[in-house]
């Protein structure tokens, strides 16, 4: 496909994080972990110079290539290709309900807006209505290393890998890291090396809790003091005292252990013992 020659044609913009994927095998494993067939819809994030998208216009019924570059839209322009939809805009300003029903998504997003999108196509822990999130199937998404770290830590990884990151990426969709790929496989090569993600979008929440705006709140003050033990965390969050000595001798938690050391799931149970004790 000589993406390489082509892709040297252009000057990638920092300022957009652009980093154009030239593997084809890489581009390959991408079309084969969406699992593309000729029925689905496939949403393309980020379509750049369109080597991807002129693969997944072979296969899908209808490919909506999502680029907030002009220069870009110019080359997608080019792709001779009845079934593709260019659009020409932000993602994160952009209904992804509005293509259909379960969509496929395809994304190769710059690095340093990882969280939002996500939170953009998945919905926030407390957003049970999110629309985006109930018309896609699943995400196959390009991310940096570290990101896919974090997106599929547990409380038992090492380091600060697991946080608010991975119970995002989690509550909603099963997540699956398909493969770790090298800066080589990108033009210009980026410092650091990438991942490859699945997310296949859950039915129902990962909790069946009776109050998800109160668990979101339990899970910021569990990550956004680290060094605080999990009493002084939740104390320091607005809840009494009281109430949080007494949930953690229910739930037989130390009261010097570390937020980041429970489980979602034990989060989950943290949340609602919480909220019967205030």
């Amino acid at each position: 496909m000589n993406y390489i020659q082509r892709a040297k044609k252009y000057r990638a913009k920092k300022r957009l994080g652009q980093n154009f994927l030239i593997d084809e095998n890489i581009i390959k494993t991408i079309i084969e972990t969406a699992q593309i067939r000729e029925k689905d819809i496939v949403v393309e994030i980020g379509a750049g110079l369109g080597f991807v998208t002129e693969q997944l216009v072979k296969i899908a019924k209808e490919v909506v290539a999502i680029e907030l570059d002009e220069d870009m839209i110019k080359e997608l322009e080019k792709i001779e290709a009845n079934n593709l939809k260019i659009v020409h805009g932000d993602i994160l300003k952009t209904d992804i309900s509005q293509f259909g029903e379960e969509i496929k998504i395809v994304a190769n997003i710059p690095y340093y807006i990882t969280s939002p999108i996500l939170a953009h196509l998945l919905g926030e822990t407390d957003d049970l209505d999110n629309k985006n999130r109930k018309s896609i199937k699943n995400i196959v998404m390009m991310s940096q290393l570290e990101a896919a770290q974090r997106i599929c830590a547990t409380e038992k990884s090492e380091g600060k890998a697991y946080g608010l990151l991975t119970i995002l990426a989690n509550f909603n969709a099963i997540v699956e890291m398909i493969a770790i790929v090298d800066s080589k496989s990108f033009y210009p090569s980026p410092k650091v090396k990438s991942a490859i993600i699945k997310f296949t979008v859950r039915e129902n929440p990962l909790l069946k809790l009776t109050d998800y705006s109160f668990f979101r709140k339990v899970s910021k003050c569990c990550f956004g003091t680290r060094r605080k033990n999990i009493k002084n965390s939740l104390i320091n969050g607005g809840f009494s005292k009281k109430a949080v000595i007494k949930t953690l001798t229910d739930l037989d938690i130390r009261e010097n252990e570390r937020g980041e050391t429970l489980s979602i799931k034990r989060i989950g149970e943290l949340s609602e013992k919480l909220k019967e004790n205030i």
